[in-house]
């Protein structure tokens, strides 16, 4: 399966959440939501009761879309999920919330995660000192993602830090300016998304 590149405002109104896909345009009166909130499509205005199947897919497309993740990617997060102590659907949380492209949108470093995902694709970041251009990297408590120095003089990197500098910061990481440490594992309460990770399980496990 090929990475989406329709609308994405189309994912945002077919889930019938924000899925802060688009930046600052989220958070003005432009949004889908905002504006047309039924689901895309000629019968998106009609009401449809969802099957138990219908509400545990519809949950994890929503979070698939959130976090820019692909069904291979996610079906191996949830196996990895499974393998860990703990609840498996506070740990499948955990794991996508340490993705590297999401680190970077939650430090502050840009606007939105599909921009997160391009600038770490770019090079634009390090971990612990080295440079990582994988947005799938999975950080660590105790790493720290920077922006490189030479990407410093970017006009586009300036900007944001400039549109973000009184953007609140999950508990979870420590940012200092350039550079954000990650001091502990994320939590459900610090996800900006409605979620029924249970819902989730069920599917997997069926």
């Amino acid at each position: 399966m090929a990475r989406y590149t329709g609308s994405v405002c189309r994912l945002c109104r077919r889930e019938g959440h924000k899925l802060f896909l688009k930046g600052e345009r989220c958070y003005s009166d432009k949004c889908a939501i905002s504006r047309r909130a039924q689901a895309p499509g000629q019968h998106g205005q009609s009401r449809k009761k969802f099957s138990e199947y219908g509400l545990q897919l519809r949950e994890k497309q929503k979070v698939k879309r959130y976090y820019g993740v692909l069904e291979s990617q996610f079906a191996k997060y949830f196996e990895m999920a499974e393998k860990k102590s703990g609840v498996t659907g506070e740990n499948l949380l955990q794991i996508v919330e340490r993705r590297l492209d999401n680190v970077v949108y939650r430090a502050g470093y840009a606007m939105s995660r599909p921009e997160a995902r391009q600038l770490v694709r770019h090079g634009h970041f390090t971990i612990n000192g080295k440079k990582v251009n994988i947005p799938s990297y999975l950080v660590e408590v105790g790493d720290e993602i920077a922006i490189k120095a030479d990407s410093m003089s970017s006009e586009k990197i300036k900007a944001i830090l400039a549109a973000n500098e009184k953007k609140a910061i999950v508990k979870w990481l420590e940012v200092n300016g350039t550079a954000a440490k990650v001091v502990a594992l994320a939590q459900k309460e610090d996800i900006d998304l409605p979620i029924e990770e249970h819902l989730i399980v069920e599917l997997y496990s069926k």
